[in-house]
């Protein structure tokens, strides 16, 4: 089967490209990188004709309001048509969980659109939308520094590892359309203070955590849940201390 990814050379796409050759699919990795542009549309017709599925966890280069707005939006608009065009049978995207629950969060803000644009579309989707990964804890961390102490909200938290989301969406992708949404989260629940304190004292990261229930999330407003599933979920298997043992083997390994 052949499964383009849309953002193939990324974090996720990456993952999920080596998984799907590693299952016997043809699988291409499609980035700017290798001449596949979802903006300009340059590229995206030759990777996608002849394609089952399409998996897109692309990413804006930049995340200022209007421009990830006006990327989520052309880029998705893009795929559509020409997925029509080249009779692609499974759009699959990724999300977030909770993206249409936080108001003030201009990135949640577009891929809602997102969302909205892939439900109209006529291709067949799944929209699976995943908690903050593992792998992004320290920019969390470093973008709620202030004064030398990270702020963070004590709201609920189920980060989730990245070699899960790439299974999980590999799965999905080689399944049947879903026509619908699933959330998927790490196996492990707790207060988001917490578990970043955590992966700084795991790293020697000196910096004090300060639990405080008025910060924010990349400017939206939390609540209790905004940033786990309420409902059915998928989970992952990796927790963060297993996570956190595989960093420090390839580190030891890489070094």
């Amino acid at each position: 089967m052949k499964i383009v990814v849309i953002g193939g050379t990324g974090l996720i796409g990456a993952k999920a490209v080596a998984l799907l050759r590693k299952k016997g699919h043809e699988a291409v990795a499609a980035s700017p990188s290798t001449g596949v542009n979802a903006i300009t549309g340059a590229g995206l017709y030759d990777a996608l004709r002849g394609a089952h599925v399409v998996i897109d966890v692309t990413n804006p280069p930049t995340y200022e309001g209007d421009a990830v707005m006006c990327f989520f939006r052309d880029a998705t608009r893009n795929l559509i048509e020409t997925e029509r065009e080249a009779g692609v049978q499974h759009h699959v995207a990724l999300s977030i969980v909770g993206v249409d629950r936080m108001e003030g969060n201009a990135y949640f803000a577009a891929k809602c659109v997102q969302e909205r644009l892939i439900a109209a579309s006529p291709v067949p989707y799944s929209i699976v939308r995943a908690t903050q990964f593992m792998e992004f804890l320290g920019t969390i961390a470093d973008l709620s520094t202030a004064d030398g102490a990270v702020r963070l909200s004590p709201h609920q938290f189920q980060p989730i590892a990245a070699d899960d989301v790439a299974a999980i969406i590999v799965e999905i992708a080689l399944g049947l359309p879903l026509d619908g949404t699933v959330d998927i989260a790490g196996p492990e629940r707790g207060a988001m203070h917490a578990f970043i304190g955590t992966y700084l004292r795991a790293t020697r990261d000196a910096r004090r955590v300060i639990a405080d229930d008025k910060a924010t999330y990349f400017g939206g407003s939390m609540a209790e849940n905004s940033l786990v599933p309420t409902g059915r979920m998928r989970q992952g298997r990796m927790t963060l201390g297993d996570w956190l043992d595989r960093m420090r083997l390839t580190d030891t390994t890489t070094a």
